[in-house]
């Protein structure tokens, strides 16, 4: 059945005027996104496809790219940027993100949680620095190598000298781990300790290294591996 074939309380535009985002489906509020559907089904019979292809072949819609949702059947270019674009949005607005802006970095959690947007969908190694003023306060972040599944190589001096010309007081470094375990491996602990002598040298301060999984992090400060 068409969309404009169905009851008018049905349709999910009808739905989310009287019913609001709530009362609809995950399928009905990615009908809306892709707005129409194909000849042999409707917008929301293909919103399911969608959901049903990025559940059994990407993990979740989430981390699904533009190139994959434009394997499935009715789905073209423009209709992939709009849900990627969508997904993209909603990772940047989603409630109790922390501001970045100026934002005091205390513990690993608060730099999870300024990262994790960020990172828990990447499918490859992100490998990102953040540059923090003496109230320890942030300045700016970067993203300093991006890798392979599982692997993003790093050296000291393409982390140090955009701290170095930023005229930053210490840095937190941050990677995901894109298996979704951010338990460190012998590399990311050899990496870090490469950077803490680079820092005593530079005179800019390696506050931690965060490690970021899907669901959860490991701070190698907290760890022991980074020293006070």
């Amino acid at each position: 059945m068409q969309i404009r074939e169905m009851p008018a309380s049905e349709r999910p535009q009808e739905k989310l005027m009287f019913a609001g985002p709530g009362g609809l489906s995950n399928a009905e509020l990615l009908a809306l996104i892709i707005r129409t559907g194909t000849e042999e089904m409707s917008a929301v019979r293909l919103a399911e496809e969608v959901l049903s292809y990025a559940a059994e072949n990407a993990g979740d819609l989430g981390m699904a790219d533009v190139r994959e949702l434009m394997s499935i059947h009715g789905i073209g270019t423009a209709k992939a940027c709009s849900i990627v674009a969508a997904i993209e949005l909603s990772k940047r607005l989603a409630p109790g993100r922390v501001m970045e802006s100026k934002c005091k970095l205390s513990t690993g959690k608060d730099v999870y949680d300024v990262l994790m947007q960020e990172m828990m969908y990447e499918k490859r190694e992100l490998f990102m620095s953040i540059h923090l003023n003496t109230r320890m306060e942030i300045e700016s972040k970067r993203i300093v190598s991006i890798g392979c599944l599982d692997t993003a190589p790093v050296h000291p001096r393409e982390v140090f000298r955009p701290a170095v010309k930023s005229g930053a007081a210490a840095i937190i470094v941050a990677h995901n781990h894109p298996s979704g375990d951010p338990a460190p491996s012998d590399q990311d602990i050899a990496i870090t300790k490469r950077l803490i002598e680079a820092s005593r040298i530079i005179g800019i301060k390696l506050l931690d290294h965060i490690i970021a999984g899907r669901d959860s992090y490991i701070s190698l400060k907290d760890s022991g591996i980074i020293p006070e």
